[in-house]
């Protein structure tokens, strides 16, 4: 399952402060950078076709496109602008609110510039093409339609300025009455102004009806974390409690097969949510509620966590301490161990599947994530495969796979999740995976042929000899030359010496360093 990260946990609240400045919907504010890239390369595709391309192609034309500044400087200048834009916008970092103040910036300047590419002319009766730039924008980019109003009034602008000052400085020889002049370079736009901001508010109105639309049962879904194979999670709130909750949609699409075969994998996300439901290990994610909506988007309720998950902790700050690692992994047999008595195999144990938080007063406290998808040991030993290969499609990370699921000649039972918790031991204390390679195959060739390198030959930590044979024990190759169970695996942990504790202060400490205290709610 895709979880929040540190960073992403603070994500909902920057996101509602956007807004919040705004007034747009959260799902509007994130499709603007996108929807703005679109336009500002299809406005220099554009500009680059009229003048330019045709100066390119004929000497006729060359000849006065570059005569003067003002026949080629326009079209340099609007297309620069329209590529600066679109790169801005790759910029992440740049926030919701400032992406769509950017976008209407630009709207004025790309007004501006198509006007003093078609004046002065002596075709000012028809309508310019600034107008079909104008309603187009506030349809493409979302805006709260205060703001697209006066971006639409600043653009309307652009013709009778540009005009007027061709007229005042002798650029132009028409000369125009202003009763001409009001009603054939100044009215139109302004009805173009009104189109566009009713196009600026229908849109508006559409984003905020789907926002509202964005409930599942009692919980309406408030941003989006991260996203996964088999779908994306979102945080969500409850309508009428006051608790945050992560909800993973699993989309039909993403089953694939028929109807038939949908239905029977719903019903089966239907009976392991219930069985995850009803663990009681502290240390397995809490799932609240699950159904299916309208639309056959299968979802899952889950408590908010706020942490990291094991790729981020030690991709941020490094390999951990024995000790540490032996603490965290501890808890991981604790989950599995219940899970493995249930019946039920996870499959899919891997750093971004375990995530590590503040929970109530405790710190350094670990979540196992993504039961929602676990296979129960009766189906693996009938050999059932439909729900883990739904069109040949193989599920799990290969850095993580045991050699029986790389090679399905086998039947998959907990001693496949011990492998896995052998291969996360080594990235807790490495850093790095146990087996690497320059393709997928090659990963998992060398799980079922390679004899893994001790971790401590790479890592300067200090490594016991007890860990070290422990760690390479999980990784046989023969699942029966592995601990049997998670407890006995819990057990062989405890039993590891180390020459420094990792205590209640230590762990406090490192969170208040390094995550302090966050409401995430």
């Amino acid at each position: 399952m895709a979880r929040p990260s540190s960073a992403e946990t603070l994500l909902p609240r920057e996101a509602g402060q956007r807004s919040r400045v705004t007034g747009l919907p959260p799902n509007l504010i994130a499709q603007s950078a996108r929807r703005l890239r679109i336009q500002a390369l299809m406005y220099a595709f554009v500009f680059f076709m009229s003048d330019p391309l045709s100066a390119i192609l004929f000497p006729e034309d060359r000849a006065e496109f570059l005569a003067s500044p003002l026949g080629w400087g326009p079209a340099a200048l609007s297309i620069t602008v329209a590529l600066v834009v679109a790169a801005v916008t790759l910029n992440r970092r740049i926030a919701g609110a400032r992406m769509v103040a950017i976008g209407l910036a630009f709207e004025v300047a790309g007004s501006y510039g198509i006007a003093v590419a078609q004046y002065p002319s002596e075709s000012w009766e028809n309508l310019s093409w600034v107008a079909v730039w104008m309603a187009s924008f506030s349809v493409v980019v979302p805006s709260p339609p205060r703001w697209a109003l006066a971006a639409s009034l600043a653009s309307a602008s652009a013709v009778p300025v540009v005009f007027g000052w061709a007229m005042a400085t002798g650029l132009t020889t028409v000369e125009i009455p202003p009763s001409v002049f009001l009603f054939r370079l100044v009215l139109p736009y302004l009805l173009i102004v009104a189109i566009a901001y009713v196009g600026a508010r229908v849109i508006y109105n559409l984003g905020a009806e789907l926002h509202r639309a964005r409930e599942l049962g009692s919980y309406r879904l408030v941003e989006p974390l991260g996203q996964g194979g088999m779908g994306e999670v979102w945080r969500a709130s409850h309508r009428m409690l006051a608790r945050p909750a992560a909800i993973k949609l699993i989309r039909p699409e993403m089953l694939g097969g028929s109807p038939a075969e949908r239905q029977s994998l719903h019903a089966r996300f239907e009976r392991e949510a219930q069985a995850t439901a009803a663990m009681r290990s502290p240390h397995t994610i809490e799932v609240y509620d699950f159904g299916l909506a309208d639309d056959g988007t299968f979802f899952y309720v889950m408590e908010l966590l706020d942490g990291f998950d094991l790729g981020t902790l030690v991709e941020r700050f490094g390999p951990i301490p024995q000790e540490r690692a032996v603490h965290l992994l501890r808890q991981v047999c604790h989950s599995l161990a219940e899970a493995h008595t249930a019946g039920l195999i996870h499959r899919d144990i891997k750093p971004a599947n375990v995530y590590v938080c503040r929970y109530g007063r405790e710190t350094d406290f670990v979540k196992v994530l993504d039961f929602g998808l676990v296979k129960s040991q009766r189906e693996t030993e009938r050999g059932d495969v439909t729900v883990t290969r739904p069109q040949g499609k193989v599920f799990g990370t290969p850095a993580f796979m045991s050699p029986e699921q790389v090679l399905g000649d086998r039947p998959v039972d907990v001693r496949s999740d011990i492998y896995s918790v052998g291969c996360l031991a080594y990235w807790l204390v490495t850093g790095q995976l146990v087996f690497t390679g320059r393709t997928v195959i090659d990963v998992l060739l060398q799980h079922t042929q390679a004899t893994p390198v001790p971790p401590s030959k790479r890592t300067e930590l200090e490594i016991s000899p007890v860990f070290d044979r422990l760690v390479l024990t999980c990784l046989a190759k023969n699942p029966h030359d592995r601990p049997a169970t998670a407890d006995a695996l819990a057990d062989c942990l405890g039993e590891v010496p180390t020459t420094n504790s990792w205590t209640t202060k230590h762990m406090r400490q490192w969170w208040e360093t390094h995550h302090p205290a966050s409401r995430v709610s």
